[in-house]
């Protein structure tokens, strides 16, 4: 069965009065356990697309299903509730919370679930020792390279048990022994936690690593295999 479904996509923005064709009439199913890397020229559509997957965008025409359930009939606070608990995400700029540690940036999103502090902080302080970066757990972001930041990033992103981890051009900001190291974390968390990774990006060193490699092209799939 499918995980994430979508029928027909089409996105369009509006750009002074010129409307802009982000997506046009995407087709894809994707299964639980898969590791995909969406690729494409800058402006192919590709971050859009990981948006609207994502919940974080609404698309303008068409469907995205996530198990049989039509994410057009929910609520805002039913989306935000859905993506809470079913989904992670890593971005290119990290994202953490400047004024939290690095331990405190994990919890956050336990915390909106309602989970107790000291499960928050003993599943924390476990994931931060699994992912070999237990020394940073009293750090803030501005102590922190970006491998560590996004490391951290990839730890609050899956402290939920998250069904899809997205994740938009995370390795854009780091060299690639950084990014090869993180990348081989994440096939790490896709393979013993059956976690289904989707990315977004043009970075040879991800695209190489792609189980299954999607390429947009001007709002379209031009490759899928």
């Amino acid at each position: 069965m499918s995980i994430i479904k979508t029928e027909k996509l089409e996105k369009t923005y509006s750009d002074n009065g010129v409307p802009v064709h982000a997506l046009r009439g995407i087709d894809i199913e994707i299964k639980k356990g898969e590791y995909l890397v969406i690729a494409g020229p800058s402006g192919s559509g590709k971050t859009t697309l990981l948006n609207v997957l994502g919940a974080l965008d609404k698309p303008s025409v068409g469907s995205v299903f996530f198990e049989d359930k039509n994410l057009a009939d929910l609520s805002k606070s039913e989306l935000s509730d859905f993506r809470l608990k079913n989904l992670g995400f890593i971005f290119q700029a990290y994202n953490l919370i400047p004024v939290l540690t690095a331990l405190e940036n994990i919890e956050f999103s336990m915390m909106l679930l309602g989970i107790s502090e000291k499960e928050r902080h003993r599943r924390a302080k476990d994931l931060l020792k699994e992912l070999g970066i237990e020394e940073l757990a009293d750090k803030r972001p501005n102590e922190m390279s970006g491998g560590q930041q996004q490391r951290v990033a990839v730890a609050r992103a899956i402290v939920n048990n998250p069904t899809v981890v997205l994740a938009d051009e995370p390795t854009a900001n780091l060299d690639s022994k950084t990014g090869g190291a993180l990348l081989d974390l994440m096939e790490k968390m896709n393979r013993e936690k059956n976690i289904t990774f989707i990315f977004s990006s043009h970075d040879k060193q991800v695209i190489d690593r792609a189980k299954r490699l999607l390429i947009l092209k001007d709002g379209k799939i031009s490759e899928n295999e």
